[in-house]
C-alpha cells in the first residue's frame, strides 16, 4: 500500500520523474563511478590540499601494524597500509608524495555508501527512481562529497553503517540468519574503525522493541547471532587495551566529559545544546536539517505504523539525540560526531520530500521545489569552494581585510581547508634543514613536533619518510599513540646526545632537555600571495632529556 501511494504521488507533477528500473540503475552507476573518477583526477591532478593532521597520524599508523591505536580501532590503518601497498608507488610517482594512495580508499568507501543508499531506499520505497534522487542529493551535500577526499575514520565508519543498514533491513523484513550475521559482521568492521558503531546495536534493538509487527525478532536467534558477531570483532580492540592499561577507555571518558583529567571538577557548557544543534544546522546547510527533522516529526514511533518508516526512524533518532545529551559536557562536541544519523534520515527525508513535491497545492510544491533547487545549487557551490577555495583567495581577501599582527592569518577564519595547507613546503624546509645538520653532525638529526598534528605530516612529505616523533607532552599538549611508541620522553636513553629539529614552539621544559639550542627560524606558507600557515622551527643539540615523566608506558617494540 505504501509503494502504491508513493508511486501515485510519484505520477502527480514533481521533480522526480518516474523512470523504468534499468534506466535508474544505469544513471546511479554514471553518478557514483563519475563521483569517484572526479575524485581520482582531483587527488592525482595538482590537488591544492594536502593532508589533514589526522590523515597523516593515520598514514603513520599504518607503517606500525597493531591490534588497535591510542584513540581508534585499526582499520583505518589497515586500508590505508593496503592502498599504499598497492599504489604507493604510482602515486609517488604521479604526484610526488603518497597523498593519493592514502586517500583512495575514501574515494571507495564514498561510493560504496552511495550505492548502500540506493539499495536502502528502493527496498523500503520500492521505487527506483526515488532511490536515484537520494544518490543525486547525497552528491550535493558537502559533508557526503568532501568525506570522499578525505581520508579519516568517518570514510570506512559511514560505508560500514550504511551497509548495515540494508543488511538491517533485509534481516527485521526477511528474517533469515545469513542477513543478521552479515549486519553483525559489517556492525563489527565499523567499530574497528569508529566506536560509535556500536550504536547501531542499540538502535535496531528499539525499533524492534518497539514495533509490535516485528518485537518477535528481539527474541530470536538472529538478533542475538548479530550481537555475538559484533561482539567478536571487537574483540583486537579489547585485547589490545587491556595490555596497554585501557587508554582508549580513558581517551573516549576525556571527549565525553565524564572524565577529563584536565579539570579539577566536572564541566558544564550551558550553551552546549545550542552550539551542538548551531553546527548540525549548519552542516546540513539549514534545509537538509529542517527536511530531515520535519521528516523526522512526521515519521516519530507514536504517528508511524509502517515498520519500514520506523525502521529508519530509529537507526537516526537515537545517534543525534545520544550526541545532543552529551553537549552540556562536550561543550557541542565536534560537527562528525552524528554523522551516521543522516543516512537512514536522508532516505527518510527523501520519501517526506517527495510527498510534498506532489503535493495537489501549487505554491506549496513550487515552495519546496524551488528551495530543494537552491539547496542542491548551494551544495555544489560550497563543495567546489572546498576543494577549491584556494581560486577565491582575491575575492575573501576583499572580505577579510589584510593581514595585521593581531590577525597574521584572516583567511583562516573563513576557509577550513587552510589546515590542510602548506604541509608539503614545511616538510621541503626541514628536509633542507636536516640535510644541513646531518652535513654538520654526521649523522641525520631526531625530527620532533610539540605536537600530535607534526610527526605524521613530517614523516609523509619530509625526504625518504623518516619517523617523526612527538614531544607533546612537554609543550602542554594532549595523549596521542606516540606516547605508546619509542619517543624521547619515556625513553630518554634511546636519544641521549642526539640534535633534534622540532617544529613547533619550545618552551622552558624543552630547552632544558638540551645543552645547546639554536635561534628559532620561521617558515611561513603563503597561497596566491596571501599568508596561510607558519611554523617555529628550531635546532636543539645534545639532547639529555626531560624532567618530567611519561605517565603511560611505552612499547618496548621500536620502530
Amino acid at each position: 500500500m505504501e509503494a502504491d501511494l508513493v508511486l501515485m504521488q510519484l505520477r502527480r507533477p514533481s521533480l522526480l520523474v518516474t523512470l523504468p528500473p534499468l534506466a535508474c540503475r544505469v544513471c546511479a552507476a554514471i553518478l557514483i563511478l563519475g563521483a569517484a573518477a572526479l575524485h581520482i583526477g582531483y587527488l592525482t591532478w595538482n590537488c591544492p590540499l594536502d593532508l589533514a593532521p589526522d590523515e597523516a597520524h593515520y598514514w603513520d599508523w599504518s607503517r606500525h601494524l597493531d591490534w588497535s591505536y591510542y584513540s581508534k580501532g585499526p582499520l583505518v590503518a589497515y586500508l590505508i597500509r593496503g592502498s599504499c601497498e598497492l599504489f604507493g608507488a604510482w602515486a609517488v610517482q604521479h604526484t610526488g608524495s603518497l597523498m593519493p594512495a592514502v586517500r583512495l580508499p575514501a574515494v571507495i568507501c564514498g561510493a560504496l555508501l552511495l550505492v548502500s543508499l540506493y539499495v536502502l531506499t528502493k527496498r523500503v520505497y520500492q521505487c527506483e527512481s526515488l532511490a536515484l534522487a537520494v544518490v543525486g542529493f547525497a552528491l550535493t551535500l558537502p559533508l557526503i562529497a568532501v568525506g570522499s577526499s578525505i581520508m579519516t575514520i568517518d570514510a570506512p565508519y559511514t560505508c560500514c553503517w550504511g551497509w548495515a543498514l540494508v543488511f538491517g533491513h533485509v534481516a527485521v523484513t526477511r528474517g533469515p540468519l545469513w542477513a543478521w550475521a552479515t549486519t553483525g559482521l559489517l556492525v563489527g568492521i565499523g567499530i574497528l574503525a569508529k566506536y560509535t558503531m556500536v550504536l547501531f546495536l542499540p538502535s535496531i534493538g528499539l525499533f524492534l522493541l518497539t514495533t509490535p509487527a516485528v518485537r518477535s525478532l528481539l527474541w530470536r536467534p538472529g538478533f542475538w547471532t548479530m550481537c555475538v558477531v559484533a561482539g567478536v570483532c571487537c574483540l583486537p580492540i579489547l585485547i589490545w587495551n587491556a595490555q596497554h592499561d585501557w587508554v582508549t577507555v580513558r581517551h573516549l571518558l576525556g571527549l565525553s566529559g565524564i572524565n577529563d583529567p584536565a579539570e579539577d571538577g566536572p564541566k558544564f557548557y550551558w550553551l552546549g545544546p545550542l552550539t551542538y544543534l548551531g553546527g548540525q544546522i549548519a552542516l546540513l546547510l539549514v534545509y537538509w536539517f529542517v527536511i530531515w527533522l520535519l521528516a523526522m516529526i512526521a515519521h516519530q514511533p507514536l504517528a508511524e505504523s509502517n515498520p519500514d518508516y520506523r525502521y529508519l526512524w530509529w537507526l537516526s533518532a537515537p545517534m543525534f539525540l545520544l550526541f545532543l545529551g552529551f553537549s552540556p559536557k562536550t561543550n557541542g562536541g565536534e560537527l562528525n560526531w552524528p554523522v551516521t544519523a543522516y543516512l537512514s534520515g536522508l532516505v527518510l527525508a527523501a520519501g517526506w520530500l517527495t510527498r510534498q513535491l506532489s503535493s495537489a497545492v501549487v505554491w506549496y510544491r513550487r515552495l519546496h521545489a524551488f528551495n530543494l533547487g537552491l539547496a542542491c545549487l548551494v551544495g555544489i557551490a560550497l563543495t567546489f569552494f572546498a576543494h577549491y577555495s584556494d581560486q577565491f583567495y582575491p575575492i575573501l581577501t576583499c572580505w577579510t581585510g589584510p593581514p595585521t599582527p593581531h590577525r597574521p592569518y584572516p583567511l583562516r577564519s573563513v576557509d577550513p581547508t587552510c589546515r590542510l595547507r602548506g604541509w608539503h613546503f614545511l616538510a621541503d624546509k626541514v628536509s633542507q634543514l636536516a640535510s644541513m645538520v646531518e652535513e654538520k653532525d654526521g649523522r641525520p638529526p631526531i625530527i620532533a613536533g610539540c605536537g600530535w598534528t607534526y610527526p605524521g605530516e613530517l614523516g609523509l612529505y619530509c625526504g625518504g619518510n623518516p619517523q617523526a616523533y612527538s614531544i607533546g607532552l612537554a609543550t602542554g599538549d594532549r595523549h596521542s599513540q606516540y606516547d605508546l611508541w619509542l619517543n624521547p620522553i619515556a625513553d630518554p636513553e634511546s636519544f641521549k646526545g642526539r640534535t633534534f629539529v622540532i617544529i613547533g614552539g619550545i618552551t622552558p621544559a624543552v630547552r632544558e632537555a638540551f645543552s645547546d639550542v639554536e635561534p628559532t627560524r620561521e617558515v611561513m606558507f603563503l597561497e596566491n600571495g596571501q599568508p596561510v600557515a607558519s611554523w617555529q622551527v628550531t635546532v636543539c643539540h645534545g639532547f639529555r632529556g626531560f624532567a618530567i615523566k611519561a605517565d603511560v608506558k611505552p612499547s618496548s617494540r621500536p620502530f
